[in-house]
């Protein structure tokens, strides 16, 4: 068993290990996490000890996740959007393929809160196969999307099996890998384990930091193996009430990303899961934070703020008003300071334009 293995072993599981976690309610933990499992791995439970409430959010069960009017059980449709099982075709050149459904920490905001690490989420060989297969099936699948769980469980040698089925396939050009190990199990990134990675380029990985403590040195050490191994690092973050909804806070994340070699790359909207209610902010909020980084950060450290649509209609930017109008004349806008200003949108002899009813459409 390898290191990073030991530590797993490790984790806590069980509301009677939270001893000394400041207002830890045992019984309401334990009822909790009979329904949502709880892991906290001993890495990042030193890391909430030290940090307090907003990574201690993020992995300690609430009693306000067993009450929530508004979540759905698959606010993104997944379920009929699988061809085969652990499968989600929802876009016509990509597909989500689910291969681990295992964590290092379980994160209380899951969109997949009710099968990670539950039996409901029955991942084998005979699934992986099946998945491989549908894609080798379909021509049109050039991007594939390896996630869980977390593929990083995986052990280097399972996870290559996958890898290598995929790259046998031609039509395949790009595989991402989604992980938050090197946030929540940074030790898992080995040497090895990146030695494995770099034989199937093109390949990207988007990790999930949350809170600027969660950048930490054997954070960056990871990021740093996988970024030397010439693989692009992106951060899907995603906007958490008592978390990160603070603009200093995203501005700090977001800046600390870039010297560890990760660019922001989504600010999402929590998803509509069940259970989440009590993570979730006003729409208007994300979007004022998004001005404030506008102008007050390079344009690296700015991602796309979405919202991945209820019912699997796919993710939405959601972007700040700087748009007055738009006509075949001019388009008028505000500036980053609120100034209004115009740009010439003039038309050329004889071509048409849809300007004019760009804004106006339904």
């Amino acid at each position: 068993m390898t290191a990073w293995q030991k530590l797993l072993q490790s984790s806590i599981t069980r509301a009677d290990q939270l001893e000394g976690i400041p207002g830890a309610d045992q019984e309401a933990i334990a009822e909790v996490a009979r329904v949502y499992p709880m892991r906290i791995n001993p890495y990042y439970l030193q890391l909430l000890r030290r940090t307090g409430a907003p990574l201690l959010r993020q992995a300690v069960p609430d009693p306000r996740e067993l009450d929530d009017a508004v979540g759905m059980a698959d606010p993104l449709d997944e379920e009929n959007l699988s061809p085969v099982p652990n499968l989600v075709h929802k876009y016509p050149d990509r597909v989500l393929f689910l291969v681990s459904s295992q964590c290092a920490m379980y994160c209380r905001f899951c969109t997949r809160k009710r099968k990670v690490g539950r039996p409901e989420m029955a991942i084998s060989d005979d699934t992986v196969r099946m998945g491989l297969a549908y894609i080798a099936g379909n021509p049109a699948i050039r991007e594939v999307l390896l996630s869980g769980g977390d593929p990083l469980l995986l052990s280097d040698r399972r996870l290559e099996g996958i890898l290598a089925g995929l790259r046998r396939i031609p039509h395949v050009e790009v595989i991402r890998i989604g992980s938050r190990v090197p946030c929540t199990l940074p030790m898992r990134v080995t040497k090895g384990l990146v030695r494995m990675l770099r034989r199937y380029h093109p390949l990207y990985l988007n990790t999930h930091f949350n809170h600027p403590a969660e950048i930490t040195p054997e954070a960056e050490l990871a990021c740093n193996r996988l970024a030397e191994a010439g693989i692009p690092l992106g951060c899907q973050t995603v906007l958490l009430r008592g978390v990160n909804d603070d603009p200093e806070v995203i501005r700090e994340l977001f800046c600390r990303l870039l010297q560890i070699r990760v660019k922001p790359y989504y600010l999402f909207q929590a998803d509509l899961t069940r259970g989440t209610e009590h993570f979730r902010t006003p729409v208007a909020e994300g979007i004022s934070i998004m001005r404030h980084l506008i102008g007050r950060v390079s344009g690296m450290a700015i991602p796309t703020f979405a919202l991945d649509a209820p019912g699997g209609g796919g993710k939405i930017p959601l972007t700040p008003d700087y748009i007055r109008s738009l006509d075949d004349n001019a388009l008028e806008f505000w500036t980053r300071h609120g100034l209004p200003c115009s740009y010439p949108n003039p038309l050329p002899t004889g071509k048409k334009t849809m300007a004019t009813g760009l804004l106006s459409r339904d």
